[in-house]
């Protein structure tokens, strides 16, 4: 005997059959390509036209509630103690709608780099579930000005898009085209984009664990 669905179950199963179409305008048409996988982790990679460099994009679940996730890359203050590479991170401004932070990296093999962005939010619902999408580009006439012994990067844009996949559970896209700018070659440049999205993900899902980021009203 084939049982009735229950209300839950419809819900989800329509959540995920109509996922949320976000306005992720990209500058190619080119398709996505495997470029590896770490554990649930997959990284995706194309071809941006005009540059050597590769666009990547890393989709993988995180295991809390997609407004929890949020709280985590909200959290610009706290980058240093979890985000893979960050040394400095502030607040410059913020609203409603958005934020300008400013970045400082240390990345292994490449010095120190830094840039300013600004991130743009944006949340819908479906079927009662909230999704939320933090998308970013350079600002850096908005940060503080260049560094001796610091390179400034002049080209970075991503973003985070934040889905409900099941009770308590994320499904996470990140995707990021940047150019860390200096005299790095463009193959090792390309390695260390691919290689940094899954401790991205790694360093995500272990802070979306800690207990204050469930306890916000």
């Amino acid at each position: 005997m084939i049982r009735p669905r229950s209300h839950r179950g419809v819900v989800w199963a329509w959540v995920l059959a109509t996922a949320a179409t976000w306005n992720l305008r990209a500058s190619d048409d080119a398709p996505w390509t495997v470029a590896a996988k770490d554990g649930e982790t997959v990284v995706y990679e194309r071809p941006r036209s005009g540059s050597a460099l590769q666009e990547f994009k890393g989709v993988g679940p995180i295991e809390a509630e997609p407004l929890v996730v949020k709280r985590v890359l909200d959290d610009v203050t706290e980058y240093p103690r979890f985000m893979p590479y960050v040394v400095e991170a502030r607040v410059l401004s913020r609203d409603a709608n958005s934020r300008v932070t400013y970045q400082r990296l240390s990345p292994p093999l490449v010095g120190n780099r830094d840039y300013t962005i600004r991130v743009d939010y944006e949340t819908r619902t479906t079927g009662g579930l909230l999704s939320f999408l933090n998308r970013w580009h350079v600002a850096n006439e908005l940060g503080p000005a260049e560094k001796r012994d610091v390179v400034r990067v002049k080209v970075t844009e991503g973003s985070w898009l934040l889905e409900p996949s099941g009770p308590g559970r994320t499904l996470a896209t990140y995707r990021i085209f940047s150019d860390c700018g200096g005299s790095l070659p463009t193959g090792l440049a390309n390695r260390a984009s691919k290689s940094a999205i899954p401790r991205l993900f790694a360093a995500v899902r272990k802070q979306a664990r800690l207990p204050k980021y469930f306890a916000q009203e």
